[in-house]
């Protein structure tokens, strides 16, 4: 009799992970590591940040245990044991399978993260969150290492990742981090090393135009935006998506696009004007839309 063929078994997440910097996105990137089963260092500028980065990933997976987000008989306290917080990239373990940073979207300070990180953690794969600039430029020099996880806001609901592939990568390293991407719950897109990606450069673009028929006076904000989430079926309309993300994001990665592709990504002079006036969506209770009950 013929044995029957073994079951795949199921991917699995790193054994030992680290997150750079502990705002939104990495407090969210380390929640579903911690949900996945890694053991997670969050490395943070200094000890007040990263007492703040503790108290975050803490909050999340808290919020995801009252609603019931949680792995059957897993409670936040057991997930929330094999959090560790540290001031300083050095600290983070040797050991690390994975290191993610997630640190604001400049790219000196990107490139000098992840070479200390390289240093630090010498067999991790190093991956940026980068949601626009070239991961080439931020992989040079460190060894064929690099790759773009590009995750989405909030990072323990939004259910894609875009891994961003630069030029010359090992395919083998491409593979394990998908592997793993799919182990924390996540579906995976895969877009070269190209100005904006998949999702950036087209997500932009109808939130650009968004602004741009609001600054026209088209409609209201919240008419726009109820008109592609009843029209077009999405979740959330493009300036109610751009508040949450941020506007000064949005703007840094229209400033960007611009450069790179042309005058189609020029911000609208509303959205320079939200900025400067610190008027950046959620994070103060201010963008298109109020957000004072949830900032």
């Amino acid at each position: 009799m013929t044995a029957s063929a073994a079951p795949t078994p199921a991917p699995s997440a790193p054994v030992v992970a680290g997150v750079v910097g502990g705002g939104t996105m990495g407090a969210g990137i380390a929640h579903i590591l911690l949900a996945g089963g890694s053991a997670v260092t969050v490395a943070e500028a200094d000890e007040a940040r990263a007492a703040s980065a503790r108290e975050a990933v803490a909050a999340s997976v808290r919020k995801a245990e009252e609603r019931g987000k949680l792995a059957d008989g897993t409670t936040a306290d057991e997930l929330l044991a094999r959090l560790t917080t540290v001031d300083s990239l050095a600290a983070l373990p040797a050991d690390a399978e994975l290191v993610i940073e997630a640190v604001p979207e400049d790219f000196g300070l990107k490139r000098r993260v992840l070479g200390e990180v390289a240093a630090a953690c010498p067999d991790a794969v190093l991956a940026t969150n980068t949601s626009s600039l070239p991961v080439t430029g931020l992989a040079e020099d460190l060894d064929g290492r690099v790759i773009g996880m590009h995750f989405f806001n909030p990072v323990p609901v939004q259910r894609l990742v875009e891994l961003i592939t630069p030029d010359g990568i090992d395919p083998e390293l491409v593979e394990r981090t998908r592997t793993w991407a799919e182990a924390l719950g996540k579906t995976v897109i895969v877009a070269r090393d190209l100005p904006g990606f998949a999702t950036s450069r087209l997500g932009v673009v109808v939130g650009l135009e968004a602004i741009r028929m609001l600054e026209d006076g088209v409609a209201s904000a919240e008419d726009i935006d109820t008109g592609m989430r009843l029209g077009y079926g999405w979740p959330m309309g493009p300036l109610r998506l751009g508040d949450l993300v941020g506007l000064d994001v949005r703007l840094h990665i229209a400033e960007h696009l611009a450069r790179e592709l042309g005058p189609r990504f020029e911000p609208p002079q509303l959205l320079r004007d939200k900025v400067a006036r610190g008027e950046l969506g959620r994070k103060t209770g201010k963008g298109f839309f109020d957000w004072t009950d949830t900032a």
